[in-house]
């Protein structure tokens, strides 16, 4: 193989990733930055957790990147009186000629990508189910661990956890989310486009989707991006000042940060980057690029206190404090 071959190979497969960029913008109208970082969390192999009212496109958006990236869908409505296996699946008895034997009937997390929506509105055990599946890449059930499709990804939909009848999602559980992503309303221009499109028989057209071995070596490629060493310095002297134990913590930090991000936090920046420099056919990551994955990456690990809640702070007001306490140890 010649040494052009990976480079061209790599342009081809982006191609077809953009290309599933632009059916996605034409589906779901007014989420270009959304879209954006969608693409970004899957090809470097994450979950994501998206928030945001409901009506606002997020089934149709990730039944859209199924098709566009060849993964099999599955959507697990979240409910209070859903239960584990609901979600991972279960054993059954299977009678065939007098005898008796056991059989795993597979739950709806055996998918490519698999759609948890409104996975807020479950009690804390349901969602707990999900936990060694994002982690691990299995399930277990009476004691037999069944692996899941590769690749899996998760994404799942709540609601902003001041509606009625939502139960947070708990430290460990959120920790397992590349990116936490806000939906946002459309503009007015966008909401004049999606009610002339979702009234009328037009249909956007769909070009032909990713191969699974595709999306496996886009997400090879991605580890493979270059992230120099003081990158990788400056992200963690920035980890380091979101603890309010730290050295380097401001006095915001100290007053309403509770727990500061963890290692994991760091891992998604890294590789959030490096998706980010792949799909602008860059072979190394710029500042630019970790600057982009902060927020999506720490605004659901860093926890706050009730004093943040009441002042109105959250991590994006923070977030300019801990870049400018490690740009001043990285130079």
């Amino acid at each position: 193989m010649s040494a052009d071959s990976p480079k061209n190979e790599i342009t081809a497969l982006l191609l077809r990733v953009e290309q599933t960029r632009a059916d996605l913008n034409a589906k779901v109208l007014g989420q270009r930055q959304l879209i954006d970082d969608l693409l970004v969390a899957i090809l470097a192999g994450g979950h994501v957790l998206l928030e945001g009212l409901p009506g606002l496109g997020k089934t149709l958006l990730v039944r859209s990147l199924s098709q566009g990236l060849g993964l099999a869908f599955s959507r697990v409505q979240f409910t209070p009186d859903l239960m584990p296996t609901d979600v991972t699946g279960t054993t059954i008895v299977d009678d065939q000629g007098g005898k008796r034997t056991f059989r795993f009937q597979p739950g709806p997390i055996f998918g490519g990508l698999v759609l948890a929506d409104e996975i807020n509105r479950a009690t804390p055990k349901t969602q707990s189910s999900l936990l060694e599946a994002m982690q691990e890449g299995s399930v277990t059930v009476a004691g037999q661990t069944h692996a899941l499709p590769d690749p899996f990804h998760v994404v799942a939909t709540q609601n902003p956890i001041e509606l009625e009848g939502t139960s947070p999602l708990p430290e460990a559980q959120l920790d397992r989310f590349l990116f936490k992503l806000e939906v946002r309303t459309p503009s007015v221009e966008a909401m004049v486009q999606i009610l002339a499109g979702t009234t009328s028989n037009a249909a956007p057209t769909t070009t032909r989707p990713l191969a699974i071995e595709d999306l496996r070596r886009l997400q090879r490629f991605v580890r493979d991006a270059l992230c120099a060493s003081h990158l990788l310095h400056f992200t963690a002297e920035l980890l380091a000042a979101t603890h309010p134990e730290s050295a380097t913590a401001n006095e915001p930090t100290k007053r309403f940060v509770r727990y500061g991000a963890s290692a994991r936090a760091g891992q998604a920046i890294v590789l959030g980057a490096k998706a980010r420099a792949l799909l602008a056919g860059r072979p190394a990551v710029t500042k630019d690029d970790i600057l982009a994955c902060l927020l999506p990456a720490l605004q659901h690990r860093v926890l706050l206190g009730y004093e943040a809640e009441s002042a109105g702070t959250g991590v994006s007001e923070l977030l300019p404090g801990w870049i400018q306490a490690a740009e001043k140890r990285v130079r």
